[in-house]
């Protein structure tokens, strides 16, 4: 199969490229990084926040599940008003709307306060998100400039989550936990200054219109099936709510597949999709996020209640992963994109990852972090580091004008969705393992005696149990890069919006 060209490639090509573009992608870059960070930087202030408004240990999750099922549930409708009002506009809205959901989360007085101000945190988050990626996309015309610009992003798409962790840390332990959604404030504040400033676009489509019922159907599919994962840890998965809503999910993302094909302006243009290059990147981002983002919940937990780390050394613990992933985007990613075919990237990123992980499989309740953690992280961090940013390159590459917001989207709908399902799948999982465990030892007299170490032995046994499933998900990952995705190195050409066109293999 081949990927259609569309637009005007002479034209972008010859276009003089903006000469504040570099500032312009600091910009852009600190947007994204707000955006994130967010779906992790309140983890490690959970508990003071628990504490602080008299939350239930069933309804704390609820800190996290508002934002990541608001953000992934709304990110397609979100790359459609970019597409129609324009990205720019859009961009500069959703930083205001973040910011002002973020003041109203600091000064929660109640928990219904604060998962309302998550929300409405990812409904403005599913607005910036796909903007940013696609004003990057119109701001780098030049492929080696492009694959630069492309690994500073899929650094920070992938570190956020880390850089989330530190700053939590930092901010809890030194603030309170407050000051974790109060932060955002002054990083949206200058993004917008400077958003007026330095960044510029072509204005909205009028050909684009919003397609309601699409919407209503998508993202109605996309919150019940993350819900039910939510829901699947505290109730199981044989409970009649979970298994009510992952039918209605699957219901309604079926309509919404039928009424894709018949609407006049479709939200998910399915030749999006149908392109193997696109899908392969999708579902590879899916998957590689499903295992990381359980990851980062156990090591978290692991580092705090097992080994009695403060949150500002938890948070720091990560530091080494982040480095490694901004490496192995600009270093190694970024260098080498334009010379091999993504898959060539991609599926040793992902054996990589998978290698790393095992390293997490074979902690015990005295593990070393220096010797048995940190080997782990750097290999993860740089798999990682070499898949974001080919995924994201190579999904966005070569689309028309009018569908790049719509195509940014996706691939963050991806990224959220996967997260949203990792954490709860994985949690699952770990969580019944250790009631398993630790159920069958205490049965045994002699071990009544060591209670307590027999129930941090059994949280750490549903841990391993939980990675080893993370590793089996990454290597999934990468035989999807591999099989899919088979586009040739970029040609040193622009296609429309200047991205580099991929040429794919029979």
């Amino acid at each position: 199969m081949s990927v259609t060209r569309s637009g005007e490639p002479g034209r972008a090509a010859a276009a003089e490229p903006d000469p504040r573009r570099w500032w312009g992608l600091v910009i852009i870059a600190l947007a994204q990084l707000m955006v994130v960070l967010d779906a992790t930087i309140v983890n490690i202030a959970l508990p003071s926040a628990q504490r602080d408004l008299g939350m239930s240990d069933g309804d704390r999750q609820w800190v996290i599940t508002a934002y990541t099922l608001a953000f992934g549930g709304l990110l397609l409708l979100g790359g459609r008003v970019a597409d129609l009002v324009g990205r720019k506009r859009t961009f500069i809205i959703g930083l205001i709307g973040f910011a002002g959901a973020s003041a109203l989360g600091g000064a929660a007085t109640t928990s219904g306060m604060l998962f309302g101000a998550r929300a409405l945190q990812g409904v403005f988050a599913a607005l910036l998100a796909p903007s940013a990626l696609s004003l990057l996309t119109t701001t780098f015309t030049d492929p080696k400039e492009r694959g630069k610009a492309f690994g500073i992003y899929g650094a920070l798409a992938g570190s956020g989550s880390a850089i989330g962790f530190i700053a939590g840390g930092l901010l809890t332990e030194y603030l309170n936990w407050r000051w974790c959604l109060y932060v955002n404030i002054p990083i949206a504040i200058v993004a917008v200054v400077g958003a007026f400033a330095l960044l510029h676009d072509r204005p909205g489509h009028e050909g684009v219109r919003l397609d309601v019922p699409g919407a209503v159907l998508g993202c109605g599919g996309l919150v019940a099936i993350v819900y039910g994962f939510s829901e699947a840890e505290p109730r199981g998965w044989t409970d009649p709510v979970v298994l009510g809503l992952f039918a209605a999910g699957a219901v309604l993302l079926t309509a919404f597949v039928w009424w894709q094909n018949r609407a006049p302006s479709p939200l998910l243009p399915l030749h999006i999709i149908k392109d193997r290059d696109r899908a392969g990147c999708f579902l590879t981002m899916g998957l590689a996020v499903i295992g990381m983002f359980g990851m980062f919940l156990f090591l978290t937990y692991y580092l705090q209640v097992i080994l009695g780390y403060s949150p500002v050394k938890t948070g720091m613990a990560f530091l080494p992963l982040t480095v490694a992933i901004i490496i192995g985007s600009t270093q190694i990613s970024a260098r080498l994109l334009n010379h091999l075919p993504p898959r060539a990237l991609m599926v040793p990123g992902m054996i990589l990852a998978a290698g790393g992980m095992v390293f997490f499989t074979q902690l015990t309740v005295n593990s070393d972090y220096t010797s048995e953690m940190l080997p782990g992280l750097l290999l993860m961090g740089l798999g990682m580091g070499l898949t974001f940013m080919p995924v994201f390159a190579t999904a966005t590459a070569g689309v028309a004008p009018q569908d790049a917001g719509v195509t940014s989207a996706t691939v963050n709908t991806a990224q959220q969705v996967g997260g949203s399902i990792g954490t709860a799948l994985l949690n699952t999982i770990a969580t019944t393992t250790s009631v398993t465990y630790i159920a069958a030892r205490l049965h045994d007299p002699a071990n009544a005696a060591r209670k307590a170490l027999v129930t941090r032995e059994g949280i750490v046994h549903g841990y391993t149990v939980a990675i080893w499933w993370a590793v089996a998900v990454m290597l999934l990952a990468g035989l999807v890069a591999g099989l899919m995705v088979t586009a040739r190195a970029p040609r040193h050409g622009a296609a429309a919006d200047g991205a580099p066109v991929p040429e794919s293999v029979a």
